[in-house]
């Protein structure tokens, strides 16, 4: 990529501006199906925020995307306990939940790379076999506990994880039922936009040879192999990967690299940037203070 950045500095240039204002207009719409997903996980919890605070402490979890896991999103709990005085215990199982309504989304995607991959069937069993195995755990509270066990051992969950203990029922009622399908829905809606973001960045730079489901299929598989990696965000490894399956479809390295920084910047860093100002706005920054108040 370094040894290429001339070339790519001039690939830039070459996009068409006139997608621009869709790309920027369809992330913040991506961002509002996910939070009404969120709404939906509190109010079937019994969980009632103003509009305003919510949605600045929902996109407070876009800044910390950007942790391995996204484990960093459990801020969202400790802004909801500091504000509005709701127990962890509470609120930590529906970001759990919100993580694996992710790996739903992403399976679904994933079914539509059938037709054009091969490769999608291994990764299609593979993230259907560990989101099957994910639901039959979530409903087991002697598995709870052991996770709560675990994760209590690392000191910067600590204070997550205590009083844990009785959390079972709430995540059990966010997986399943009437919210099973709606959060599903709303999570397969968020990565068909994330999908059709990247496909106006390919068009924008004049790449029309690839179809909405197969690039679809592409990117979602990119991501699966980035979160397999564990790197915060799969940084490195999605871009590589992503790239990768555009070279394979005839799509020269100088090119593909620009697309994939494009593509990241309107699929991920524009969403931490505005987490970023979220929190500023929301008071995380403060948080510590608060916590030592309460």
């Amino acid at each position: 990529m370094i040894s290429d950045l001339n070339t790519i500095q001039n690939k830039i240039l070459e996009m068409n501006l006139s997608y621009l204002p869709i790309i920027v207009i369809l992330a913040p719409i991506s961002w509002f199906i996910i939070y009404l997903r969120w709404h939906l996980l509190l109010r079937n919890s019994n969980i009632s925020i103003p509009f305003n605070d919510n949605f600045k402490i929902f996109l407070s979890g876009y800044a910390m995307s950007a942790t391995p896991g996204k484990i960093g999103e459990i801020i969202k709990s400790q802004l909801l306990h500091s504000k509005y005085n709701i127990p962890k215990k509470q609120s930590l199982p529906i970001i759990i939940s919100e993580q694996f309504y992710n790996l739903i989304g992403i399976l679904f995607i994933s079914m539509l790379g059938l037709y054009y991959f091969d490769f999608s069937l291994y990764v299609l069993l593979s993230v259907g076999t560990v989101t099957g195995l994910i639901y039959v755990l979530l409903n087991s509270q002697k598995f709870l506990q052991k996770a709560i066990n675990i994760f209590s051992k690392i000191k910067f969950l600590q204070k997550y994880t205590e009083g844990m203990t009785d959390s079972h029922l709430t995540l059990k009622k966010s997986i399943n039922g009437k919210i099973f399908f709606i959060s599903s829905l709303l999570s397969i809606i968020f990565w068909l936009i994330e999908s059709l973001i990247v496909y106006l960045v390919l068009h924008s730079f004049g790449i029309f040879s690839l179809e909405f489901l197969e690039l679809s299929a592409t990117y979602t598989t990119s991501i699966i192999i980035g979160v397999a990696s564990f790197l915060p965000m799969g940084i490195g490894v999605v871009e590589g990967s992503l790239a990768g399956f555009f070279s394979f479809h005839g799509i020269e390295l100088s090119l593909a690299l620009t697309l994939v920084i494009f593509i990241r910047i309107f699929t991920r860093w524009y969403g931490v940037a505005i987490g970023l100002i979220s929190m500023k706005l929301v008071g995380a920054f403060s948080l510590k203070q608060i916590s030592d108040k309460n």
